[in-house]
């Protein structure tokens, strides 16, 4: 079972940001080729298309503490309606500026009030969220994917993947995470880690007895 104070201690240190920056500069890669139209793809996240998605990664990377909460305020603490707003402000009048916008904030370290492996998930999550529906493959450090999904697997901050995956046993075929107890869930960690995070399609990947507990959870997500 993950150790939460080793987590914790590498969740923590000085690798993040340029695990951060490595993959915000690899999506920005595989997108600089993306026909206009497949702009408009709809992503992994409900509602959204994979130029949203990318926006909305823009606008986390934009947002300091100050201005997180005056947008909070500003939309009457309604969590959703400040993602949206803060999303429309990054859009850009066309994909290429929205390309454009999302490269600028490649080596940026201004984050809302969350630790920084909180933007190291949104930023692999998203990215697949974006990379998969478009047929793009992107192959993530092992160590980056590994820190990831123990940070998943232990908090409910962001998303509700510790209360997903409860009673379960998670075990990585590509890397040294495992987490919990329970029927197992196996597979490579990136689909792990986004069956914790509620992307049911990923699934497909997994394998073992409590798979289908899993996908139950993220199809009621």
């Amino acid at each position: 079972m993950t150790d939460p104070h080793h987590t914790a201690n590498r969740a923590h240190g000085s690798g993040t940001w340029p695990a951060i920056h490595a993959e915000r500069a690899a999506l920005a890669a595989d997108l600089a080729d993306l026909a206009e139209e497949r702009w408009a793809t709809p992503s992994l996240c409900a509602g959204l298309t994979v130029r949203e998605v990318l926006a909305h990664l823009t606008a986390g990377a934009s947002l300091n503490a100050v201005r997180w909460l005056a947008g909070v305020v500003r939309c009457r603490f309604d969590f959703d309606r400040q993602v949206s707003m803060r999303l429309a402000e990054q859009l850009g009048a066309t994909p290429a500026a929205t390309l454009d916008r999302f490269r600028r904030i490649v080596p940026s370290t201004t984050k809302p009030p969350l630790p920084a492996v909180a933007m190291l998930g949104e930023t692999v999550v998203h990215g697949e969220d974006i990379r998969r529906p478009l047929g793009v493959r992107h192959d993530h450090p092992i160590e980056t994917l590994t820190r990831v999904a123990e940070y998943y697997a232990g908090s409910d901050l962001v998303v509700p993947a510790k209360g997903r995956i409860a009673g379960l046993r998670l075990v990585a075929d590509d890397g040294p995470f495992r987490a919990g107890t329970g029927p197992v869930v196996s597979g490579p960690t990136l689909a792990l880690t986004m069956a914790m995070t509620g992307r049911a399609v990923h699934c497909g990947d997994l394998r073992g007895k409590g798979v289908d507990l899993l996908r139950s959870r993220c199809e009621g997500a």
